[in-house]
């Protein structure tokens, strides 16, 4: 029980994140893109740049707050499924680039804030 209450609360902090990025002029490209080596939240367009987003969910009792939860080895991960996205969609291969972080921090009275995090990491060269 607990695995699918943790799942509700990520895909609620997902939608959540979508909406914010779309009210802020993001585009949608993809949802919860997979590979059997990683996920990527949204793929979503800013204006001319293809962003990868990820969403972190935390309650504000966690020792971390969402935006400090993307370590070294996650990013390696999105950085490998965005190179296999990039060449599934050819299409994309001109754009612009970037990894975002949205973090979302809720408590236990339903408030919620969001830190959206752009350029939060580059591939290392």
């Amino acid at each position: 029980m607990e695995r699918a209450s943790t799942r509700r609360l990520g895909s609620g902090a997902e939608q959540l994140a979508f909406r914010y990025l779309r009210e802020r002029g993001l585009k949608p490209v993809a949802r919860n893109f997979r590979t059997r080596r990683g996920e990527i939240d949204l793929i979503m367009l800013d204006g001319a740049c293809l962003t990868f987003v990820e969403v972190r969910y935390r309650a504000r009792n966690s020792v971390a707050d969402a935006m400090l939860t993307v370590d070294a080895r996650k990013q390696q991960k999105l950085i490998y499924t965005a190179s296999l996205f990039l060449s599934m969609h050819p299409c994309y291969r001109s754009h612009t680039c970037r990894f975002d972080v949205v973090g979302v921090d809720g408590d236990h009275r339903g408030e919620i804030s969001i830190d959206w995090l752009q350029d939060a990491f580059r591939p290392s060269v």
